[in-house]
């Protein structure tokens, strides 16, 4: 005759993943304070040295943005070049490589003063 497992048996191996879950879960979440904390003050020192002008910007100027490398640094000039000054920051988003979420980031350190 076959005997059933007690319930208590059962649920103690359903809790442990449970457990180990929310430990992992706790831990992510701890970090998320310091990392949204350094991203702060990297933008707060950009700001505090004012904001880049996209429509003067050379390209070195252009890579002291945060995600904002030598590559995409050029495009941005080159993109000027082609078309011309621009008229909104938001259309720093035409620039290949410079996705919705890199330019919220960026948002708030430019500026497009003719």
């Amino acid at each position: 005759m076959k005997q059933n497992l007690p319930a208590a048996k059962t649920i103690g191996w359903l809790v442990i993943p449970l457990l180990i879950t929310a430990a992992m879960f706790t831990v992510a979440c701890a970090r998320l304070p310091q990392l949204a904390r350094n991203d702060l003050q990297r933008t707060a020192s950009l700001q505090r040295a004012g904001q880049i002008n996209l429509n003067t910007a050379n390209a070195a100027e252009l890579e002291k943005l945060p995600g904002i490398g030598k590559v995409i640094a050029e495009r941005i000039v080159a993109h000027r070049e082609q078309y011309g000054p621009f008229r909104r920051p938001e259309h720093l988003m035409m620039v290949r490589g410079i996705s919705d979420n890199k330019f919220r980031q960026l948002r708030s350190l430019v500026t497009v003063d003719p």
